[in-house]
Order: structure tokens, then C-alpha cells, then sequence
């Protein structure tokens, strides 16, 4: 089972994230049916949402991450409730896949390097906040730390890994792992930190030695008293349902309603989160129809 954890040091000046979301990305990649390239980097999209995601307070609230680059994949969506259950999709499901040298999948080259992050917090209330970067790498973990330090000027340290078998192109492996400076930390704390950063390895080769996610946030905050915030399940969780899609089908216009219960005798409509269909017969569509010119 999946899970994410928040840590934090017992002097209040550093806290860790980590999650291990090897089942979600998994799911995503059959899900989507993704080439390698595009697990790749929705996985990490998936792993930083979540992390950022459990840090919001309100129980309604979401944040949506869009990474829209000059790649061939198009654009990247990640979306997680304040639980850190996430979901997304890619524009380009079946990306071509590049490597680099030492093997490792080339995410940059799919995601391109000029675009943007946009992060969104919805907290159920009132107007989101609203924040856009530019994308500096476009391999997502960095771009996610240019973001708090430009947007919301806070130290950040990401780091964001999807293995996956070369033989069968399948996901053997997903995790990230999120650190932020508070504001009591005072030099010393961030040349610790630093060094310890400098010798950390990345993420999915800890999880292939074993390490849990207590373990990896331990290692990246050697040398501190580390205390547990929460330690929570998370999944691959798509919110949609025929009432949502109803709604949105009320919100056409009675002409555009009837030419499809008319011309084309049904409505049918694609999650392009879970990829289930909806369809609506003549019949359906009639009554939504009716129900909405009811209630107006």
C-alpha cells in the first residue's frame, strides 16, 4: 500500500515529506496505457501533487499541478486532495522515449524545457490561489523547487523518481521526497542539511535498498531529531460519477443538449482522469434538459 509521511525536526526548522507511490503510478501508467517517457513524468507529477497536497489544511481543498511544456507530451496534469490521493493524465499518452547515457529515462526531452508550472490551491471557498512558473529543466522535481522558491519564497528541496522495467515497460517503483526550510532554521541548520542533500541518493534507488519512508527522510535529515507528523494511505483516487457528468452536460446550451439527442441519438462522455465512459441515451438527455428549464 502506498503511503506518504510528514516529518519534521524537534528544533521546528526543517520539514520532510516522503512518499512511496509505486501503486499509483503503476495504476496511472495501465490506466492512461503510457509509453515509458510518459509514466516517467506523470509519475513524478503524481508524487510531487501529493506531497504537496497533504500539506493543505482545509478537508475540501485541492491543488492541481499543469506543467505545460514545448515537448512532445503535451500538457501534464496532476490534481490531490488534502489526503495526498491523486489523480492526472497526459496530453500525449504514447510520447516516444528517450535515455540518456547512464540508461535513465530523458523526461526533459518529452516534457521540453520551455513552458510553465501552473500550481493551483483550491481551498473550497472564496477564489483559488493561482501561481506560474517557468519551467527550468522540465524533469518536474526542479521545477517544483524553482516554485517555492519563486512563488512562495520558501527553501525547497524535491526530489521525484519513477523506475520502471526495461524489459516489460513496467513500473517497478515511484516515490518523491519534499523538504522545506522553516523559518527558524539558522545557517548552521542549512550547511547540515546541505551536505547531507549532497550525499543523498536518489529516490527510487533507496526504495529498491529497502528504505521506507521514514527511512529516507531520517537519511536526508542525518545528524537531526526527527519526530513523525502523520503517516497517511494514499491511492490513485478519480472523483468523477454520472451525477458530475450530468451537471456538466446541463451547463450546455438546450440547442447543443438536442443535437446530440437528435442528430446523434446519444451523448457519450470520456474521465480523462480514469477513462471510464459515461453514455446518455436520447432518452437522458431529454430529462436533463427538462430538469434544468424546471429549475430555472
Amino acid at each position: 500500500m502506498d503511503k506518504v509521511i510528514r516529518t519534521i525536526t524537534s528544533d521546528g526548522a526543517i520539514m520532510a515529506a516522503a512518499i512511496d507511490a509505486s501503486d499509483i503510478v503503476f495504476t496511472a501508467q495501465q490506466v492512461h496505457k503510457l509509453s515509458p517517457s510518459a509514466t516517467a513524468a506523470l509519475g513524478r507529477l503524481l508524487c510531487g501533487a501529493s506531497l504537496m497536497g497533504i500539506s493543505l489544511k482545509q478537508d475540501k481543498a485541492t491543488i492541481n499541478l499543469r506543467v505545460m511544456g514545448d515537448g512532445p507530451i503535451g500538457t501534464l496534469l496532476a490534481v490531490s486532495d488534502s489526503k495526498g490521493n491523486v489523480r492526472g493524465y497526459v496530453g500525449n499518452s504514447d510520447c516516444p522515449t528517450e535515455y540518456y547515457n547512464n540508461g535513465k529515462i530523458n523526461v526533459s526531452a518529452a516534457v521540453g524545457k520551455d513552458g510553465t508550472l501552473n500550481v493551483i490551491r483550491d481551498y473550497g471557498a472564496g477564489d483559488p490561489y493561482i501561481g506560474q512558473v517557468p519551467l527550468v529543466s522540465g524533469e518536474i522535481a526542479e521545477d517544483i523547487t524553482s516554485y517555492y522558491a519563486t512563488s512562495e519564497q520558501i527553501p525547497t528541496a524535491c526530489a521525484l523518481g519513477v523506475l520502471i522495467d526495461k524489459d516489460d515497460k513496467k513500473v517497478l517503483l515511484a516515490g518523491g521526497l519534499l523538504i522545506q526550510l522553516l523559518p527558524g532554521a539558522d545557517e548552521s541548520t542549512i550547511e547540515r542539511l546541505e551536505k547531507n542533500l549532497e550525499k543523498l541518493e536518489p529516490m527510487t534507488t533507496m526504495l529498491a535498498k529497502g528504505m521506507n519512508i521514514l527511512d529516507i527522510c531520517k537519511t536526508a535529515l542525518e545528524g537531526f531529531e526527527v519526530e513523525v507528523l502523520d503517516e497517511t494511505p494514499v491511492n490513485y483516487v478519480c472523483t468523477c460519477s454520472r451525477s458530475k457528468i450530468e451537471g456538466y452536460l446541463a451547463g450546455l446550451s438546450d440547442d447543443d443538449i438536442r443535437y446530440c439527442a437528435n442528430d446523434l441519438g446519444y451523448a457519450e462522455v470520456n474521465c480523462q482522469f480514469c477513462n471510464k465512459n459515461y453514455k446518455f441515451t436520447k432518452e437522458d438527455l431529454e430529462n436533463i434538459i427538462k430538469n434544468k428549464n424546471e429549475k430555472n
